[in-house]
């Protein structure tokens, strides 16, 4: 498999991306409309020759949009989780590849906005503001159940060398860190974060899904990878930050998929405007004027709005939860973070059956020009499926279900996907 190249990284924190400085964010965020039809261009191109957007990821890092969720107070924009989401659903529409791909860096600087300000957390805050993105793998294949880690850690002199393979490294080969979960030699599992560029790190472009093509989201391949002690950290899902953070990546996905349904509507359009033909047996001189295509589009931007209205109101769950941590009141704290993850779920499951519709759709606007290999429509169903497919939706209705009936929160408690 190839190797993929990362971009150069620095070891150390450097100054506040332009447009980061004194935390203005609408400056910062009236960056994104240029950015995603930066974005947009040949999106459908790369596609289907399989060419891996290392140029949106450069420029994406130059935009300062890494760091909108760090507070003003730790000299960031202080951008809410609703803005943070609606980027998300911004740049899907552009390429969802793309959106997808920052979420392991956005469940990073969560975390780190969160968690106790140490020295070390102060140095990834550095990072981030300086327009490092962070990416990471920690699923394996080939074992018995998900989530079971068989990557070793083993202490030698006085640092650790790291072995294994991981996969679902989404985003990484775009990223400049990288966290990876390991056994030690006690084995307890731990997280170690390094720089992609690290000797004995190879980011393998070998992810064969029919969609999401372009997220890199194949393997990672650990040989004998030198690890300091101060990169080592230990790893939980189920504090009261990693459920949180849980929920906010199923968002995120969602956030994603959300994105390929506007792409969609938008690549409808136009298709319908430029180059459809109205059916020979329909009563319109063009396919404009057809009431039925009117109809299929109309239905396609209802889905659409409904999708993000849809996960736009998860995300002010989220905002309260977020919100929440720093109120000093547990019990409210965690009934924010079941209020939240129900939210989630809840959006998933309904918003997932009209973005598929929707998705479906499209090729109701015209002929069999709909389906041209250059307008390349299907990679947004396809996209769609793959995303969904990241998480089981049917036990996630049972979840929910199970809530309803019986008060049951044990699997909104873990901080896993479920």
């Amino acid at each position: 498999m190839p190797n993929i190249a990362p971009s150069s990284l620095s070891a150390t924190p450097a100054t506040p991306a332009t447009g980061q400085e004194g935390g203005d964010l609408s400056a910062l965020l009236a960056k994104l409309q240029a950015l995603t039809a930066e974005i947009a261009k040949e999106a459908a191109r790369r596609d289907l020759e399989r060419e891996l957007p290392f140029e949106a990821f450069r420029l994406f890092k130059e935009s300062g949009l890494g760091a909108l969720r760090i507070p003003v107070a730790l000299g960031g924009p202080g951008g809410s989780i609703s803005d943070l989401i609606e980027m998300i659903m911004a740049i899907g529409a552009a390429d969802t590849n793309v959106a997808h791909a920052l979420r392991s860096h956005f469940n990073f600087t969560e975390t780190l906005i969160l968690t106790p300000n140490t020295a070390i957390d102060r140095t990834q805050l550095g990072r981030v503001l300086s327009g490092k993105l962070f990416g990471g793998a920690h699923t394996e294949q080939g074992t018995a159940r998900p989530g079971e880690v068989t990557t070793r850690l083993t202490k030698s002199g006085d640092h650790y060398r790291l072995n294994g393979r991981k996969w679902y490294a989404t985003g990484t080969a775009f990223c400049d860190f990288a966290s990876f979960s390991a056994k030690n030699d006690e084995g307890d599992l731990v997280s170690v974060l390094l720089p992609v560029d690290r000797p004995g790190i190879s980011v393998l472009d070998d992810w064969d899904g029919m969609g999401q093509r372009l997220t890199a989201s194949g393997g990672v391949l650990l040989d004998d990878v030198e690890v300091l002690p101060h990169e080592i950290s230990t790893r939980g899902l189920n504090s009261l930050v990693g459920r949180h953070a849980s929920t906010l990546r199923q968002l995120h996905l969602a956030a994603s998929m959300a994105g390929a349904v506007r792409g969609a509507l938008a690549e409808g359009t136009q298709y319908v405007r430029r180059q459809a033909r109205s059916a020979a047996h329909s009563a319109a001189e063009t396919a404009n004027a057809d009431p039925f295509v009117q109809k299929i589009l109309g239905e396609i931007a209802a889905g659409s709005f409904a999708v993000d209205t849809l996960i736009l109101e998860s995300a002010r769950a989220l905002d309260r939860t977020a919100a929440s941590f720093g109120a000093g009141n547990s019990q409210a704290l965690e009934a924010a973070l079941i209020d939240s993850a129900l939210t989630t779920a809840r959006t998933q499951i309904i918003a997932s059956q009209i973005a598929l519709t929707a998705a479906t759709n499209v090729f109701e606007l015209g002929g069999g020009s709909a389906t041209s290999r250059h307008l390349n429509l299907d990679r947004h169903w396809r996209n769609i499926r793959t995303v969904l497919n990241h998480n089981p939706l049917l036990h996630k209705a049972r979840v929910v279900g199970d809530f309803f009936i019986n008060g049951t929160t044990t699997h909104l408690e873990e901080g896993k996907v479920f």
